[in-house]
């Protein structure tokens, strides 16, 4: 089956759930800290459960700066093609070119129906969901001569306005199973994105195939057409079934998708932080790994009949390429020279890990598991030198509230010592959520694959404790410096003792995890 060539993205599926309010928005940050490249959210207007999905769009591009954003899919039946065009351009146009458009024929006819709608038969839905497509083309034509004119027979436009046009090239993706629908993809769309949880086996291939037949036939390249997935699954340490498994096995499978059946985009269907940090951090860098391999394979394999191509048997599957072995990189970042003198770590007492099996080599992937623990280390470092220099910044009497805006972009007061109260309170919650991954993901994972690792996780547990106890003094010195004239010693002195016993821990951590990590994975 094909391999369409087309660069690796990944995204994520949220729901857009009313209640917390802003429980979709926090995960679509979240979504934009860990690197993917797309956040979308389903579109179910009839549903009183779930916030509008072209609000909440519309208020995530306000909140986010890099990720791209989309419906998926956009209930076509229920948000008029000429309106959407020009609110998907709009869009666009104030978040620097970062939306997509997933679009959806409609699926449950009876609260469509409830919402005012008539209602309309599979085929009536297709042809109306290409007339829409066929509308949201020519409003975004601003070099077009003429208005819009798409006499259709669900969507009659004659005559309305040309613009605004996006500011990028607006992908147009199909949700769809269908073979009347797959067709009109190949002839009109620009994606097709179905669910993985919705397909039968060969579901893909023969999608692929309807597609790529009705592409040709409308003097298309197929390669025009991207392919999408929505997928979902758990992690669990020993593989059970299609995405139920490690890490490992997730990247895999993913990369048989990608390598066979042509999926260059995976969407993440999930509502778990934890979750969506696995995917980022240590399935999508595998799946990239193994289809870089598999392509370099391939385009080294002569065609058929060509020299060095083996004849009769079955060729070997591109994604199970060897993966090549060196010795580990990843190294620890010693801990500075303290910046005070207390101390609530007895260093003394650390005890040490097993030593590493001798000559033992490393995957890239696993080399990138081991480094990944101090690329989320060096962050919280970067950002404990901001906290420092706030602070310092503040008790200097310069730096105000615009300017610490730049540091703290959801700040909404405005007194220079509720910002910095803000500011370190937010380094605080991003310290304890990842020792809260470590304790209740990765410490447990490691801990059963090698029992000798116990002594010295227990010993990283208790230095978690200790940790929080001194953001426990963060938050008083806080309470004191925003209370009274003279809380800025005894804040310095609580940041300074964050900073020293933050720094010997990880420094710590580091050392005894980064080799077990790269040969145990993250769990």
């Amino acid at each position: 089956m094909p391999d369409y060539g087309h660069e690796l993205s990944f995204g994520t599926f949220i729901t857009p759930n009313v209640s917390p309010s802003d429980g979709a928005l926090q995960l679509a940050r979240h979504s934009e800290e860990l690197g993917f490249d797309l956040v979308s959210f389903q579109d179910h207007p009839y549903q009183p459960g779930f916030l509008d999905t072209w609000t909440l769009l519309s208020f995530v591009a306000a909140r986010t700066s890099t990720v791209r954003l989309s419906p998926n899919v956009a209930n076509v039946p229920l948000r008029p093609p000429a309106v959407l065009a020009r609110s998907a351009a709009s869009l666009d146009l104030l978040s620097g070119g970062r939306v997509e458009l997933a679009l959806g024929a409609g699926a449950f006819w009876d609260a469509i129906v409830g919402m005012g709608v008539p209602r309309l038969s599979p085929g009536e839905s297709v042809d109306a969901l290409e007339e829409a497509i066929a509308v949201l083309r020519q409003v975004w034509d601003e070099d077009a001569r003429g208005g819009v004119r798409v006499e259709g027979t669900h969507h009659r436009v004659v005559g309305a306005k040309r613009g605004p046009a996006p500011r990028h090239d607006i992908g147009l993706w199909v949700g769809a199973l269908k073979p009347r629908m797959l067709r009109m993809i190949g002839r009109s769309a620009d994606g097709w994105l179905p669910s993985l949880f919705y397909l039968q086996p060969g579901d893909l291939a023969r999608g692929n195939a309807v597609i790529d037949q009705a592409a040709h036939e409308a003097g298309r390249d197929p390669r025009q057409v991207r392919r999408l997935l929505n997928v979902a699954g758990s992690f669990s340490e020993t593989a059970r079934g299609q995405l139920q498994g490690p890490p490992a096995h997730w990247a895999e499978e993913l990369a048989q998708l990608a390598l066979d059946e042509g999926v260059s985009t995976f969407i993440l269907a999930t509502d778990d932080a934890r979750a969506l940090q696995v995917f980022a951090e240590v399935v999508a860098p595998a799946v990239r790994e193994l289809v870089d391999r598999g392509r370099e394979v391939a385009a080294d394999t002569p065609g058929p009949g060509e020299p060095g191509r083996q004849t009769g048997g079955t060729p070997k599957a591109r994604g199970a390429v060897p993966l090549t072995r060196t010795a580990l990189t990843g190294r620890a970042t010693p801990a500075p020279t303290p910046r005070g003198t207390a101390s609530v770590l007895d260093e003394s007492a650390r005890p040490v890990g097993p030593a590493p099996e001798a000559g033992r080599g490393y995957t890239p992937h696993e080399q990138a598991a081991g480094q990944h623990l101090v690329d989320i280390h060096d962050h919280l470092r970067a950002e404990l030198e901001q906290l420092h220099d706030l602070v310092e910044q503040v008790a200097a009497g310069m730096l105000g509230a615009a300017a610490a805006r730049s540091h703290i972009s959801a700040m909404t007061l405005r007194q220079n010592k509720w910002v910095l109260g803000g500011y370190c309170e937010s380094y605080c919650r991003v310290v304890t959520t990842h020792h809260t991954l470590e304790d209740e993901g990765v410490f447990p994972h490691l801990r059963r694959r090698d029992p000798r690792l116990a002594p010295v996780i227990d010993q990283l547990q208790v230095e978690h404790e200790q940790i929080h106890e001194v953001l426990e003094q963060v938050d008083r010195a806080l309470v004191a410096f925003v209370s009274v004239e003279d809380g800025m010693a005894e804040l310095r002195l609580a940041v300074d003792l964050l900073s020293d016993t933050l720094l010997s821990h990880l420094a710590y951590e580091e050392e005894v995890l980064i080799e077990p990590i790269a040969r145990l994975g993250l769990g």
